[in-house]
């Protein structure tokens, strides 16, 4: 009788055994396969598509024309298009010279920036990082941000901004101008400076 309940006994603890076993080796399997699914997704987010650019470019330059008359004038180190984002948009990250003409291919204004991006849905320009824009008067605008809407024509901030101009130097909050930066206005103005420039 005791023999025979150690039988049991030992073919007991061996079936235990067994499904432990089983158990551990489901729960390892399951734990990798749920380990190799995230590190799939990252690899996937990773390498998406409309996360890598669309087209790069050293020593970028473009003329804009319209009517045949040339209107713009773009000159940037690096120039990243990533058109496969939902709203696309071109990324100058090593700064942008951006030229504005007049019919007569004069130089009306011109701004500068550290880094740029164009937003092609809303034909929009972001200008950031010592942004300097002057117009043909000489006058110039320094801020560290910079937008530039060419459906409406306007340039605008709401950093601090400070205008140069011959004889007189201006700060102030916010700024609102034409895209020729000809009218322009400091929403809140901080402090004026006024030069003595001999005649």
């Amino acid at each position: 009788m005791k023999r025979q309940q150690f039988v049991q006994n030992r073919q007991f603890n061996k079936l235990k055994i067994k499904q432990l076993s089983i158990a551990i080796l489901f729960t390892g399997i399951a734990v990798l396969f749920f380990s190799c699914v995230n590190k799939i997704e990252k690899i996937k987010e990773f390498s998406a598509a409309d996360k890598l650019p669309g087209m790069e470019a050293d020593t970028f330059e473009m003329l804009y024309s319209d009517s045949a008359i040339v209107r713009f004038k773009l000159i940037a180190p690096k120039m990243i298009r990533y058109d496969q984002e939902k709203d696309p948009f071109i990324e100058f990250p090593d700064g942008v010279e951006i030229e504005k003409f007049d019919g007569q291919m004069r130089i009306v204004s011109r701004i500068t920036a550290n880094y740029a991006r164009y937003l092609d849905k809303d034909e929009k320009w972001l200008a950031k990082n010592n942004v300097v824009a002057v117009n043909e008067e000489g006058d110039s605008l320094k801020t560290e941000e910079l937008i530039w809407e060419e459906k409406k024509g306007k340039i605008y901030s709401d950093q601090f901004v400070k205008i140069i101009r011959k004889d007189q130097i201006i700060n102030g909050i916010g700024f609102e101008s034409d895209q020729d930066l000809m009218n322009w206005e400091i929403k809140k103005p901080t402090g004026s400076l006024y030069l003595d420039v001999a005649e």
